[in-house]
């Protein structure tokens, strides 16, 4: 838990990357922002900076830190991180698009870049390569190895197996022909990725680290959800990269994280920017 650490005798890194917890700023959530319980937390990261004075950082959020606290949350974050450390930051903050970048998910995240002003150097934001991976070849090519860890199927009931025997790819529970028996009686807003099914040519749609029945990304042609292993492929990880935990506690995991080569490729450029 951040709020136990002792920030001041954490060990100093040139490059400090931090995410910090999107839950308060999530299009998905009740969106609390600074009012939340976990939207107050970026604090900690500043607070690192301001002792540390690190070269630079990367700090990483959900795209619906914009709409938080009717804007004003995310315009204090910056103007807080800007004025960081001992000269403060030059901030470069840019919307990504994961799968603009190749990566088999529609993913968009905010990622600001601050590079220590006194450095005098400019990142610019990695051009996307705007080549679509589709969720079938991220899965299958090649195809995930029988010895890979975090594989386990998911148990569903015989009425979800159902359900999804009459959702064809890219459909979910609102846009399927389903019979009376298998409607979901829900009010209010009807979220679209519940009983999702992938559409194959297309990247997934954005995997998510926790939600009730209907929420587990599910199959383009089989009757069921996908795997954690399969989870972790759209999110770029490689195969031998075990996750630790309980099946749920790895689903969150993975849902957290920010794509492996997303990562890269905004890192690569931090280097570049350097060199």
């Amino acid at each position: 838990d951040v709020k136990s650490l002792d920030i001041e005798k954490l060990p100093y890194v040139d490059g400090f990357l931090y995410g910090f917890p999107c839950n308060d700023f999530s299009n998905v959530g009740e969106t609390k922002g600074l009012d939340g319980k976990f939207g107050p937390l970026y604090s900690y990261g500043v607070r690192y900076l301001n002792h540390h004075n690190s070269k630079f950082f990367l700090a990483e959020n959900v795209s619906g830190i914009s709409n938080a606290n009717q804007g004003t949350a995310l315009n204090k974050i910056l103007d807080e991180l800007k004025n960081a450390g001992k000269s403060g930051y030059k901030l470069t903050v840019h919307k990504y698009k994961f799968e603009d970048y190749g990566i088999p998910q529609a993913r968009h995240r905010f990622i600001i870049i601050g590079i220590r002003n006194d450095l005098n150097l400019n990142f610019k934001v990695p051009k996307p390569s705007l080549k679509k991976m589709p969720v079938r070849d991220a899965l299958t090519k090649p195809p995930i190895p029988l010895s890979a860890k975090n594989q386990e199927l998911t148990r569903q009931s015989k009425q979800v197996v159902e359900r999804l025997s009459h959702i064809k790819a890219g459909e979910n529970a609102w846009t399927a022909n389903l019979p009376d028996h298998l409607k979901l009686n829900v009010k209010g807003a009807k979220m679209s990725m519940i009983y999702k099914r992938l559409d194959p040519d297309k990247p997934s749609y954005t995997v998510t680290g926790s939600g009730g029945g209907g929420t587990h990304v599910y199959h383009w042609e089989e009757n069921r959800a996908l795997t954690n292993r399969e989870r972790a492929r759209i999110q770029t990880f490689p195969d031998n990269f075990e996750f630790v935990g309980s099946k749920e506690s790895v689903r969150k995991q993975i849902g957290m994280a920010v794509p492996v080569q997303g990562a890269k490729i905004i890192l690569e450029s931090i280097l570049k920017t350097f060199a």
